[in-house]
């Protein structure tokens, strides 16, 4: 949510918040004296750091800070292990990344677990060897589960409340610093989240954590060690590069020759309908014809027998920032394209190339150049400047590698914001983002943007003054607290969005990604509210933790009336006319569904919420020449699904095959591969009668 890249992962690939992408991921009680880790994120840049501490009454105590982009988590962990290096004893306290307390205990007396967090409480029996899994812990549990499983000879260790953790290693490297050098080990995880957990841990007969990197974004790594960060986070995309082209080969079912798909109610995508039943033709992945059903003569080499499913274009996310890992849970969605709206360059870059290149699963990607201003707050990932030169050098390089647009960030210097949209004008590209701090939305539509990502960012305008400085997390809780008495008939309302018509700017409400602004501690999150029973047991848990702080029910009231003011705004404006386009910034795959039945909800009909997320998806991406509807001629990007969307905007999770080009997905396949539960059996391709 607003743009955590990683920083805002959800389960597969996108990272939880720091607290939560790295619980289960700790420390020996065995060490000397206190162990401490950096935290670098972007450019090198500390933004944390991690203090583990052994207690003379044989506790380890841990101080956990990071602060990225104006946010981050503040967490004192503190805890005890038994013989087998379990945890006898835990207890976490502090602040998530948006400013909700974090508290949690567990104990193990007896053979009888008790833990208590914000979004559960339990209690049951345990074998001996069971690992607690917290909720919201710090980098520092994952040693106490690496040299737990290395105590365990089948490799397994049971985790409560429930699963079972696995570990692999995966390679040894040497790093060096002083004159002496050491070997650490990478290792794969599973059965945590939806997709392999990798760390580099030391060696020897107890090892711990050496250094957990999330490539492309942040590397926690011992103190001391710093210069191996990057040598290592290379080492490491090469190993998760070959487990992912194994899923691919795996998972990927190549169509050659030309397909068949017979018997389809094509959907409409340019005009927000239903169409007949028809035939269409594929050949080397693109759509050669589409004809009446029955009428097509030309020979086939595989058919699929639609038997009247509906037929989409792929759906087209808006606002992904794509990682590795992305790809099944995406396409299992029916999200044959993400626009990636803010990445590390190199990194975007290089998973562009090898998703090209059929190195994994993987959307096609659309590319939004990152421009954001130098200060305390900003987010390093693209391009950080300080004045309209810094800009425009900028600005040469993304229209030089083919970008379409650039994307500008919270701290970008106002005062030569209009020239910098003027000048990427010249050179050809769009111009969205966010509204720069100290601004309103009305001052970013005046000075030409393009497009404006995020229902806060709009609702924003009617909120600050000048001196209301956004980068905190007041761009959050502003709009939580004021939007319940926003009177959206208000003449300063509708000037704003007849101001958002005249100019033609396009909005990127994400609507779903702000779903946390009022979800409660022990209330499942409404992005996978509808399909948690669906998802593996700690995904369940970790869903039911708030993210904001919100102390009583007179604050939990407000805040779900300024969501549901929110959700109205994003339907009025399209009313009146305003281009919506449907991104996510959060859990990829299922976000985007939620989005499109919020849209729903706003007022739009089924098959208006379906075209944002197609025909204009594509349009104002500027690749509507070869993908976004069902034409002659455009990739056959195409996707069929149980039920009919454009009557009930749910069915678009039933999705039975996708075709991305000349390979095919089967959705339940790749569901099952990433411990989820099916929600449509696979229409597989069949050779064809001759």
């Amino acid at each position: 949510m607003n743009d955590l890249h990683p920083r805002r992962a959800r389960g597969a690939g996108r990272l939880f918040h720091l607290g939560i992408l790295l619980a289960g991921l700790a420390l020996p009680a065995a060490a000397a004296g206190p162990l401490r880790y950096v935290a670098l994120v972007d450019d090198g840049r500390q933004a944390g750091e991690q203090v583990v501490t052994p207690q003379a009454d044989g506790s380890v105590e841990v101080e956990f800070i990071f602060k990225d982009n104006g946010r981050g988590p503040e967490l004192k962990e503190r805890y005890t292990l038994a013989p087998d290096g379990t945890f006898r004893s835990y207890r976490v306290d502090g602040t998530s990344t948006f400013g909700a307390p974090v508290e949690e205990s567990f104990e193990l007396v007896d053979g009888i677990a008790r833990w208590t967090s914000t979004s559960d409480d339990g209690r049951q029996p345990v074998p001996d060897g069971a690992q607690y899994a917290p909720l919201g812990g710090s980098p520092a549990v994952l040693s106490v589960a690496i040299q737990a499983l290395s105590k365990r000879l089948d490799g397994k260790l049971p985790l409560i409340p429930g699963g079972t953790l696995t570990m692999r290693p995966v390679e040894v490297a040497s790093v060096g610093r002083d004159g002496t050098r050491r070997d650490v080990q990478l290792v794969a995880l599973t059965g945590l989240g939806l997709t392999p957990t990798f760390a580099w841990t030391t060696t020897g007969e107890a090892p711990r954590l050496f250094a957990f990197i999330a490539p492309g974004w942040v590397q926690i790594i011992e103190q001391g060690w710093e210069s191996d960060a990057d040598a290592l986070e290379a080492r490491q995309k090469a190993a998760e590069g070959k487990v992912l082209a194994e899923m691919r080969s795996r998972l990927a079912h190549p169509v050659p020759g030309t397909l068949l798909i017979r018997n389809a109610r094509v959907f409409d995508s340019e005009h927000a309908r239903l169409g007949g039943v028809h035939d269409i033709l594929v050949e080397q992945g693109r759509i050669v014809s589409i004809s009446d059903a029955g009428s097509e003569q030309a020979p086939a080499d595989q058919v699929v027998e639609a038997g009247g499913r509906v037929l989409l274009p792929g759906l087209f996310d808006s606002h992904g920032h794509v990682g590795r890992w992305d790809g099944g849970l995406n396409l299992a969605s029916g999200v044959t394209t993400v626009r990636d709206m803010g990445n590390d360059n190199e990194t975007l870059l290089q998973l562009r190339k090898d998703a090209e290149a059929g190195r994994m699963i993987m959307p096609r990607i659309v590319t939004a150049g990152f421009l954001e201003g130098e200060s305390d707050f900003s987010a390093r990932n693209g391009f950080v400047v300080s004045d309209l030169a810094g800009a425009k050098e900028a600005i040469d390089w993304y229209a030089a590698h083919g970008y379409p647009q650039i994307k500008i960030y919270n701290s970008f210097p106002k005062d030569v914001l209009p020239e910098t949209v003027a000048y990427a004008h010249q050179k050809g590209l769009r111009v969205s983002g966010h509204v720069p701090a100290f601004m309103r939305a009305q001052d970013v539509v005046d000075a030409g943007f393009d497009e404006i990502q995020h229902i806060n960012q709009l609702l924003l305008n009617f909120f600050v003054t000048d001196t209301t400085d956004t980068r905190t997390l007041e761009r959050f809780y502003l709009v939580a607290e004021k939007t319940a008495g926003l009177d959206l008939d208000s003449a300063p309302v509708r000037d704003f969005i007849d101001s958002l018509v005249e100019h033609d700017v396009v909005i990127d409400p994400t609507l779903a990604t702000f779903e946390f602004l009022h979800q409660r501690d022990g209330e499942m999150s409404g992005v996978v509210a509808d399909v948690a029973d669906h998802l593996p047991p700690d995904i369940q848990r970790q869903r039911r933790a708030a993210e904001m702080d919100i102390p009583d029910d007179a604050t939990a009231a407000r805040y779900d009336r300024s969501f549901a003011k929110l959700v109205e705004f994003v339907g009025r404006a399209h009313a009146a006319g305003v281009p919506v386009v449907a991104g996510t910034d959060e859990i990829v795959g299922f976000t985007l569904q939620r989005e499109l039945a919020l849209y729903v909800q706003a007022g739009l009909t089924p098959a208006e919420a379906l075209q944002t997320a197609t025909w204009n998806a594509a349009r104002y991406a500027r690749v509507l020449d070869d993908r976004g509807s069902i034409e002659v001629g455009k990739r056959a990007d195409l996707i069929l699904v149980e039920g009919d969307p454009t009557v009930d905007i749910g069915a678009i999770r039933q999705v039975a095959l996708v075709l991305q080009g000349d390979q095919a997905y089967y959705p339940s396949e790749i569901h099952e591969a990433l411990g989820i539960r099916p929600f449509a059996a696979p229409l597989r391709l069949q050779a064809a009668d001759r």
